[in-house]
């Protein structure tokens, strides 16, 4: 039985697949996290295994079904004709499957189910929010441990296994953890309306000299990243570091009351119009921190955790 004679519904079509050949559902989980990344590295290590073991069970996807499903070249990863059709098939029940799981755990648990996370304060504050409220909606039993960390702390927490993952801005140049890119957060300008910068669309970060700057400490992830940014790029600048602070939202405190202007993550600024600070794109070069999720390499993560990871992934993609 091929595939476009069993597919009246989602359930069916598994039955009819499982009974022509035992494929497992994390070969359903590969098959959409290929798709969904475009790539089988990233799927691969979103789904915690080596691209050879993804292959091996995208093969067995496909010769359950008894049709390709996926077209790989050097150049892109992208679904068949079959493969496109599939895609929803397997997401209801995908999800039906893990909401399942979800609503079990919750009622046969000693205690309710919980995900537990540390995040770096700017994601906290401005992204994490919207994404807990739609997984609320969906799993209103699981509950959250949120630990708003700097990024070293952030990923200690993830490596002694305080946490299930973090949301991070570095992490991936270490061994005992796993890096997840999910988006490139450029560094920016703040100053107040009134400064001259404040009608720029961009400015190079040689205007910047001779100006007194508020910045983070040196101790701190975001200001490595962007030390180590503007080296590579050969920048000899003479930028004056004339205030330092530990938190990022006390550079802005600093900048309202004109004390000077501020280098910060654009996702550090305030993300609708403010009546006192403009923000500016920097460039030549332009320098962004890569934020991610960061796990524990070879650590399983909850039915719950797993659920609220790949909303993280699907929501962040978006953005």
């Amino acid at each position: 039985m091929r595939y476009r004679d069993c597919v009246v519904n989602c359930k069916e079509f598994v039955y009819c697949c499982a009974m022509r050949n035992n494929f497992e559902f994390l070969d359903l989980r590969a098959f959409l996290a290929v798709l969904e990344l475009s790539s089988f590295n990233e799927a691969a290590r979103h789904l915690n295994l080596s691209t050879p073991a993804l292959s091996r069970r995208i093969k067995a996807f496909e010769e359950a079904v008894g049709a390709q499903l996926i077209e790989r070249t050097t150049r892109r990863v992208a679904p068949t004709q079959i493969g496109r059709e599939l895609m929803p098939l397997v997401r209801r029940l995908v999800d039906e499957f893990e909401e399942s799981i979800l609503s079990i755990s919750d009622l046969r648990g000693r205690h309710r189910a919980q995900v537990t996370l540390a995040s770096v304060p700017t994601a906290a504050f401005y992204f994490l929010p919207r994404v807990i409220e739609a997984f609320n909606s969906r799993f209103p039993g699981i509950r959250f441990r949120i630990m708003d960390l700097s990024a070293n702390e952030g990923l200690d927490a993830v490596a002694n296994g305080e946490v299930e993952f973090g949301i991070n801005i570095t992490g991936a140049t270490r061994d005992d953890l796993i890096f997840t890119p999910l988006l490139e957060d450029p560094f920016v300008l703040a100053c107040r309306r009134d400064n001259p910068f404040a009608t720029a669309k961009a400015l190079p970060w040689t205007a910047l000299e001779g100006h007194p700057l508020i910045g983070v400490s040196k101790k701190s992830g975001n200001r490595a990243v962007l030390d180590q940014a503007l080296a590579a790029a050969n920048q000899q600048l003479d930028l004056n570091w004339f205030y330092e602070v530990n938190h990022l939202s006390t550079s802005l405190g600093l900048v309202e009351a004109g004390l000077g202007v501020s280098v910060l993550p654009q996702m550090a600024t305030p993300q609708r119009e403010h009546p006192l600070i403009a923000t500016v794109r920097l460039e030549k070069p332009v320098v962004s921190r890569s934020i991610g999720l960061v796990e524990r390499r070879g650590a399983k993560l909850s039915p719950s955790a797993i659920r609220f990871r790949d909303m993280l992934v699907n929501e962040w993609g978006r953005s």
